[in-house]
């Protein structure tokens, strides 16, 4: 399994209606964080090791209506 973070810019007004679309729609979405910043929301997506995450950020996150911008992350590794 591999995680990556997204960071989302929304359109003016679109914050909520973005994140409850996450939600609803990728169940690959782990965690939803409202943050500050140049960037509006942040989540945490957790996909299979094969998935192709350019492609899965381009398809299935970027096509989300009220998306302005996005900038994603990759994680290798947990620690506690």
């Amino acid at each position: 399994m591999q995680n990556i973070f997204v960071q989302i810019k929304c359109e003016l007004g679109k914050v909520y209606d973005v994140a409850e679309a996450v939600v609803d729609n990728i169940p690959e979405a782990e965690d939803v964080y409202s943050i500050s910043g140049a960037f509006d929301l942040m989540i945490k997506f957790h996909l299979q090791d094969d998935d192709d995450i350019g492609r899965f950020v381009n398809e299935k996150v970027q096509t989300l209506p009220g998306i302005k911008d996005t900038f994603t992350m990759m994680a290798f590794k947990a620690f506690k």
